[in-house]
């Protein structure tokens, strides 16, 4: 039983076709981290829940803090 290799341009052909498969089918890259900063986001959250308690306060419920 001979075995025959990939020779040059079989070779390189290989190559290309598992290199574009592997960036077909890759997942998608993952964020490193939260893109704004912890403090930036804890001021946001309590800005958007301070405007609730402000307009839940036109409704007549009392004043949260």
């Amino acid at each position: 039983m001979a075995r025959k290799t990939a020779q040059g341009d079989e070779a390189a052909a290989v190559a290309a076709a598992v290199a574009q498969f592997e960036a077909e089918f890759a997942d998608a890259p993952v964020p490193e981290g939260p893109q704004t900063a912890a403090w930036q986001r804890a001021a946001l959250l309590e800005g958007v829940s301070a405007k609730e308690t402000i307009e839940d306060l036109r409704g007549g419920s009392a004043w949260l803090s």
